[in-house]
Parts: C-alpha cells; sequence; structure tokens
C-alpha cells in the first residue's frame, strides 16, 4: 500500500504547470483518437496541464431531467479536456508549430510576444 501523504505536503501550494497555449488559440490534435482534428482552444487549466478544445474529445453525458432547473434528460455530447501535450498550435497559414517567445521593443516599452517557432510569426493578436 502506498504511503500516506504527510499533512505538511497536502497543504502546499500546487505548482501550476507551463502552458503556451491561450484561450481562442487554434490548434491541432497530434495524438490520441482524434489525431489530426483542428479546434479552438476554449479554456485552459494549468493546474492539471489540460486544455478544451472545440470539437475535439468527445464524451456522451446521460443526464436525468431537472425540471425545476429546466434541464432536459436524454444524453448530451460535449467536449471533454485533452493534455496539452498532445495538441500543437496552427499558425495562420494552416501549419502546426511549436510556440516561442521573444522581446519586442527597447527598453521600458519592451513587452514579451509568442511566436511560432517554424515560420518566426508573431501569433499575438495586440
Amino acid at each position: 500500500m502506498a504511503k500516506k501523504t504527510p499533512q505538511r505536503h497536502q497543504n502546499a501550494p500546487k505548482q501550476l504547470l507551463k502552458i503556451k497555449l491561450r484561450k481562442e488559440d487554434t490548434v491541432k490534435v497530434i495524438a490520441g483518437k482524434d489525431k489530426g482534428k483542428t479546434g479552438r482552444v476554449l479554456n485552459v487549466n494549468r493546474e492539471t496541464g489540460r486544455a478544451l478544445v472545440e470539437g475535439v474529445n468527445m464524451i456522451k453525458r446521460h443526464t436525468r431531467p431537472n425540471p425545476q432547473k429546466g434541464v432536459k434528460g436524454g444524453i448530451a455530447e460535449r467536449e471533454s479536456p485533452i493534455h496539452a501535450s498532445n495538441v500543437m498550435l496552427v499558425t495562420s497559414g494552416g501549419q502546426a508549430t511549436r510556440i516561442g517567445s521573444r522581446e519586442e521593443g527597447t527598453g521600458t516599452a519592451a513587452r514579451r510576444v509568442r511566436i511560432a517557432k517554424k515560420t518566426g510569426e508573431i501569433l499575438d493578436k495586440k
């Protein structure tokens, strides 16, 4: 049987993973049952390292009708989070690429922008 985690470690703050994906990015699935599909990122969870991608990793959810809340019963299909390592960002040209960063500007006006590793294109809209 596994050892119980000491109390001092249970209350320690969780380490957030460094995920370079952002909401509204277009990504392509590179591994798993939906390999090859593309979709828009709806949500990124840095605690679990997962991203919710539109139209990818669909699951069936069985719901019981609840008239008080106005919920219809039946089988609903919705997205399930996919691990961030299984997706790659897609550039405006439609090419899947890794994400890097670079300082744009000089002095105090400098800001970090995300760039595509393959093309060098700036990915941030601002």
